[in-house]
């Protein structure tokens, strides 16, 4: 029933690759923290540095992957999974990953698109459990994890140059460009150098943002999933 899986699963997680905006990446206090005199490497590394030890983030935004339109809308959780909604090509997906598994509600386009429209029409509405490691959804963990998110993310870039200086979310930011592969990230000017926005212009141009750093999230896995390893040893 999920041949068709790997296909828009693999799509959606090379939202993972949101290091394509950058490759290397961008709650504050009314004061600087001194960033706008650090050179861009050293503006990289203290976002991620600050990243990695937040308790929660809310990532969103949208990108053009191969010339398909990827948006994703999620709440990390360091340690503990996520929760929110992926979108491929207008294939949607609610996601909560929780408790080692994933948990996924599709669109009636998604369930067609994976299981033809028979299953659909069952399947429609309905939560679908599947591990989190191993099977078709593994590569959801880069989505749902916010340690390995930030570290894809922030990861690896080509030459980076500093970039003007802007305000994101109302904040004070500072601007640093990839000038090899293109995208811009802006990081806090004042308070804790979280991360603030990524963007790129081009054939894979987008916009992703940070924010909600620190903030309570919870998570529970919802009632009554239907297993799919049940459903494909029934196929």
């Amino acid at each position: 029933m999920f041949d068709r899986l790997c296909s828009p699963v693999r799509a959606l997680c090379a939202l993972a690759v949101v290091s394509a905006l950058l490759a290397g990446c961008g709650g504050s206090s009314p004061s600087g923290n001194g960033l706008a005199s650090k050179s861009p490497d050293q503006i990289v590394a203290a976002a991620k540095q600050a990243a990695s030890g937040a308790a929660t983030v809310h990532v969103a935004g949208s990108i053009i992957n191969e010339g398909k339109p990827i948006s994703l809308n999620m709440e990390l959780v360091a340690g503990k999974g996520a929760k929110g909604h992926l979108s491929l090509e207008g294939l949607g997906i609610d996601v909560v990953a929780v408790e080692h598994a994933f948990y996924l509600n599709g669109s009636a386009g998604f369930y067609r698109h994976i299981a033809g429209p028979a299953a659909a029409q069952l399947l429609q509405g309905k939560w679908l459990k599947a591990p989190a490691s191993g099977g078709n959804f593994a590569s959801l963990a880069q989505l749902t994890d916010l340690s390995t998110l930030i570290d894809t993310t922030l990861r690896s870039h080509g030459k980076l140059a500093s970039a003007p200086a802007s305000t994101v979310q109302g904040r004070k930011a500072v601007g640093v460009t990839d000038t090899t592969r293109g995208g811009t990230l802006y990081v806090a000017a004042t308070g804790t150098p979280y991360p603030l926005e990524i963007t790129k212009a081009g054939a894979s141009a987008g916009t992703i943002t940070f924010d909600r750093w620190n903030q309570p999230v919870t998570l529970a896995p919802p009632a009554n999933p239907i297993n799919i390893n049940q459903l494909q040893n029934g196929h």
